[in-house]
């Protein structure tokens, strides 16, 4: 069943956000959906074990019973890039476990979200980036552009580095601010450059809404 990796600009560009927002779309037309979150850092200490504010929302978005571990691995305390934070606790990351993890989730829902952490090239660990793995499981691609000063040559590069080793199915154009200069010209200026479909712009404090068809249409071989 299909899998969409959502990855972003820069870290708290919205992936999350967007990520949720995909799954509840998906599910409101009937399908089933599971939100992956395969390594987070930032994680805070419950009686229950590490928990990710971000691995908890596609929890919910999802409203799926999968055990907490199951949708989200590896979890860290250190809010610091995964694979740091993974180092600094003495912790490999095994590709073969987050591998089996995913899979195990797909062979049972029409659809995986799968958020990444950071941007595209976030190292996974000392050989890989999360682009890559992203690539080596030939998962479409959604680009989280996160509207503000500098964000053009962000996307551009992103795109590009997505183009490199897999498929952008689309964009987002998630507005981070209220007063962000120009918003309409660098949005129209990003859709002429990015070979791939604005699925959506998310006004800033906005409902999420994203060209679901367009999407699927992206994704037919």
């Amino acid at each position: 069943m299909p899998t969409i990796f959502v990855t972003g600009t820069d870290t708290g560009v919205g992936k999350t956000r967007i990520s949720c927002g995909l799954l509840q779309q998906l599910r409101e037309q009937g399908s089933s959906v599971c939100g992956y979150k395969p390594v987070a850092s930032g994680c805070e200490k419950t009686p229950e074990g590490l928990r990710n504010e971000d691995a908890l929302a596609l929890q919910a978005a999802a409203q799926t019973n999968e055990a907490y571990g199951c949708i989200n691995p590896y979890a860290f305390v250190p809010a610091i890039a995964p694979h740091l934070a993974a180092k600094e606790v003495g912790v490999n990351l095994n590709l073969t476990l987050l591998n089996q993890a995913h899979d195990e989730l797909a062979a049972q829902y029409d659809w995986i979200v799968v958020e990444g952490a950071g941007g595209f090239l976030v190292p996974l660990n000392d050989e890989l980036t999360f682009g890559d793995w992203a690539g080596q499981r030939q998962w479409p691609v959604v680009l989280v552009v996160g509207m503000r000063l500098g964000c053009i040559n962000h996307a551009l590069l992103s795109a590009e580095a997505i183009a490199r080793r897999g498929h952008l199915v689309g964009w987002v154009a998630n507005v981070l601010s209220a007063d962000m200069p120009n918003l309409e010209q660098n949005i129209d200026d990003l859709r002429a450059r990015i070979a791939a479909p604005l699925l959506g712009v998310v006004a800033y404090g906005g409902a999420v809404q994203l060209n679901i068809d367009a999407l699927k249409v992206r994704l037919q071989p």
